[in-house]
Parts: structure tokens; C-alpha cells; sequence
């Protein structure tokens, strides 16, 4: 069945053509006639394919769950932004999507007017900034700052799962942020008017863990002189983060796996269940999989904690985020401090730019703040009050292999081919930023601009 809906637009408005793929219950679900749009809906199948392949069309919608076609079989084929209604609205299935590349996922709720929104910014130059920049607007993106990709598929999955029960496991090396990815989560979902309980598992001696995490009664031990509230109690109605999992001793596990299964558990020394409505977070710095194999870590925890995973990539694989990372610090410590407002000059950029972060993001922080308190009033910060102490600095010296073969080489092919690949690699660590790409070469950019005309002229 073919149905086309088509509303005139005033004078000055733009119709955006928009092919939807509606699995047979979307009727009723979206009214184009309500926006300025131009459409045509197919049951799916052949036919949508060969829309597709037509073109014509500013934005697609599909409605799940399809018959006749996969929406992989779209998206493959698809060259436009899409935007997907998901009437069965599973967490599984958006990640699943957006790692696909979608344009937005909508929920089984979603309404007319907001599924005409999407659609509307989908089909607009533009669009994917707007959408980027709205999601930044949002409460719980204060804990997240960043200027580029690495970090938009963290935020995705953090506006898709916030407001879900489901267990959240967060991982990435140390001193990524990880504890901030979770009070996003919190932030954002429905439990955000209740405090977040956190927790270093790693930090707690092993013979107090179980009382500080579920509580005791008057004499469950020695030094236990009054009843104790534990941490999961506290957390009762809102979210409790358990940090470095991974550190957890062996036979606490259980107990922790119970609470994730039964929402239950009992105080130290006490026979009464208590219940709590809780939503577990988890992070770890460690891959649980191989402690898994190792026997130290309990493999149906492992899975109760894996429902959806989160990876926070480390600040190498994020380097244009450094810059906007190191001024919100530089705002952050101001502001601590009650003193004038100081900017970081572009060589100390530079400079932070080309460092080696093996402590990340926590790392980056910790020079910020000593550059702002060893600057004393000065407004600008130079690349002195960045020392190289505890930041490696990027190699200076690539080691080179070169065997020359009897028959002789092509010279200026092989070290073009050689400045190329060095070109290459340093544009991609700044994410194309010529002027940071220089810095880290040690060459003038227009030395780089030049170079760069001349590999493309022989390429």
C-alpha cells in the first residue's frame, strides 16, 4: 500500500520531502499534513528500496518494527539523514541504530510534534549541529564538555538509556571522566531530585565494604555501637555508582548481584530483607571480561552489569576537546578562586595540544589548575606555566627502519611517501587543525601549507 500526503506550503516556506517507511502500525502515529512536508509513506519492503535508490528525498523516517525489509537494508542504502520511531523502544535496538549512524531515535512516545521536529531538522542544512547544540542545552551536559565526535556517540547513549531502570556499565582508562558520565546519567533521568550516591570500591578496606555498602545492627561486630544506614539504603529512589567494580573482592559479589536481581538485602547481622528502589551504575578502569577468565570477577555479575555499556575514549583519541577542556578549567579555578578571568595564549595551547595525557582528562585538570595558581596576576597563561612535568611530551624522534635494496630506489618517492604519512598522522591528532599540526611538526604553517600543495600535486 503507497499513500502520499502532500500540504501545500505558503509562499517562502519549504516543502521538505520525506520518505517514510512505516511498518503498517504507524498510522495515526505522525500526521504529515501538520508540517511542512511533502510525503510519501510505503509499508516497506522492494519498493522503499527503490525510493531509496531514486533519491528525491530530504529525510527518511522509519517506523519499527518493519516487515519485508530490515532497517539495516535502509540505512545501507540510505545517502539521507533518517530518523527512526521505535514502537518497541528498546534500549538494544537504539544504541544498535546510532552506532549506525541515524540522524535522531524517537521512543514509542513520541508524539506528532515532536517526530515533525526531527524530521524538520533532519531535512535542514545544518540540522546535525542544531540537534548537537540542543542536546548541549540540556542540564546534564554541563558534565560533559567537548567540541568534537569522540564524545557524541557517550552523549547518544546517555539521552537514550537516562531515563530507563537499566544497569549502566561505564569504562575507559583512568581519569577519563567516568564518574561524570554517570552523574549525567543521573541528571538526566527521572531520579535526579535525590542525590547520587557514589562509591570508590577500591577505596573501602575489604573488612568494612559490606557494612558500608548495606549497613549493620548494633553489635554485628566490635565497633558497632549503633545501628548504620548503608549506602544502597541511601540511595533508596535515586542512583548509586559503584566506581573501579572491578576491585570488589570475590565474596561480595554475590551480595551485590542479589541486589541487582532482587532489588534486596540485609543489613550486617540482621535477618530482616530490606527493599530498595535503586539504579546501579558501574564503572571500571579494567576489562571484566578477562577477570571473568581469570576467576576474579563473577561472570553472572559481569552480565547483570553489561546491559548497556558506555566507553569513554581517553584524551589521546579526543585531542580537539583539549583546548575547550582546558579553558572550562581555567574558568572552573577562577572562579574557585574569586580571581579575574585568565586565558590560555596560543603556544601553551600548542603546547597542551602535543602532550601525551597517560592520566586523561584528571591529568589535564591538575596542570590547568597549577598553571593557574603559579601565574600569579597575569591574565594570559604561557607555555611556561605548563612544565613538562607529569605531561609526556609527544616523541621527538620517530624510529626509522630503511633498508636499501640492490637494485636502488626511487629517493624523493620514498621520503615523499614518508612526509606524507608524518603530515597525515599529525593532521589527524589535532582533527584537521593546520595551525596545530604545524606546532606539533615544529614547522611555520605556511611551510605546512606549502608541503601539503606539493603531496597533493604529486599524489
Amino acid at each position: 500500500m503507497i499513500e502520499t500526503r502532500i500540504r501545500i506550503a505558503d509562499a517562502g516556506e519549504a516543502v521538505r520531502r520525506v520518505l517514510w517507511v512505516d511498518g503498517g502500525s504507524g498510522v495515526g502515529q505522525w500526521n504529515p499534513e501538520d508540517g511542512q512536508f511533502s510525503v510519501r509513506r510505503v509499508d516497506g519492503g522492494p519498493e522503499s528500496l527503490q525510493l531509496l535508490a531514486s533519491g528525491g528525498f530530504d529525510a527518511m523516517l522509519i517506523t519499527c518494527p518493519l516487515a519485508g525489509v530490515s532497517v539495516e537494508e535502509l540505512l545501507a542504502k540510505a545517502s539521507l539523514p533518517v530518523v527512526v520511531h521505535d514502537l518497541g523502544s528498546s534500549v538494544e535496538t537504539a544504541i544498535r541504530l546510532t552506532k549506525l549512524g541515524i540522524f535522531h531515535y524517537c521512543e514509542a512516545s513520541a508524539d506528532a510534534q515532536e517526530l515533525s521536529h526531527y524530521l524538520e531538522l533532519a531535512a535542514e542544512e545544518g540540522g546535525r549541529s542544531k540537534l548537537l547544540e540542543a542536546r548541549r542545552e540540556a542540564p546534564w551536559s554541563r558534565f560533559l564538555v567537548s567540541a568534537g565526535p569522540a564524545m557524541e556517540r557517550v552523549e547518544t547513549v546517555i539521552r537514550l538509556v537516562a531515563k530507563r531502570r537499566c544497569t549502566v556499565l561505564i569504562t575507559g582508562e583512568t581519569g577519563t571522566g567516568k564518574e561524570m558520565v554517570a552523574r549525567a546519567i543521573h541528571i538526566a533521568s527521572d531520579r535526579c531530585q535525590h542525590q547520587m550516591v557514589a562509591v570508590n570500591c577500591s577505596a573501602l578496606p575489604a573488612n568494612l565494604i559490606e557494612a558500608e555498602l548495606f549497613g549493620h545492627v548494633k553489635g554485628a561486630f566490635t565497633d558497632a555501637s549503633r545501628d548504620r544506614v548503608g549506602l544502597f539504603e541511601q540511595a533508596n529512589k535515586s542512583t548509586i555508582f559503584l566506581d573501579e567494580i572491578g576491585d570488589m573482592p570475590l565474596e561480595l559479589q554475590a551480595k551485590i548481584l542479589r541486589v541487582l536481581q532482587d532489588r534486596e538485602f540485609q543489613r550486617l547481622g540482621s535477618s530482616q530483607t530490606t527493599r530498595v528502589d535503586v539504579r546501579v551504575i558501574a564503572a571500571t578502569n579494567v576489562d571484566l571480561a578477562e577477570r571473568v577468565r581469570q576467576g576474579k570477577f563473577r561472570e553472572d555479575l559481569y552480565y547483570r552489569l553489561n546491559v548497556v555499556q558506555i566507553h569513554v575514549p581517553a584524551l589521546c583519541e579526543r585531542r580537539g576537546d583539549i583546548p575547550v577542556l582546558a579553558q572550562h578549567f581555567v574558568e572552573k579555578f577562577c572562579a574557585e578562586e574569586s580571581i579575574p578571568l585568565k586565558r590560555i595564549s596560543p603556544d601553551a595551547f600548542g603546547r597542551l595540544s602535543v602532550g601525551v595525557w597517560p592520566g586523561n582528562v584528571r591529568q589535564l585538570e591538575n596542570a590547568v589548575e597549577q598553571a593557574v595558581a603559579l601565574s600569579g596576576d597575569r591574565e594570559l597563561l604561557l607555555p611556561v606555566d605548563f612544565p613538562l612535568t607529569g605531561i609526556t611530551p609527544a616523541a621527538e624522534v620517530i624510529p626509522i627502519s630503511a633498508h636499501l635494496p640492490d637494485g636502488g630506489i626511487d629517493f624523493d618517492r620514498v621520503v615523499g611517501d614518508f612526509e606524507r604519512q608524518i603530515i597525515e598522522q599529525a593532521l589527524a591528532r589535532t582533527a584537521g587543525n593546520k595551525k596545530q599540526a604545524a606546532q606539533i611538526l615544529r614547522l611555520k604553517r605556511t611551510t605546512l601549507t606549502a608541503k601539503l600543495k606539493s603531496l597533493q600535486a604529486t599524489a
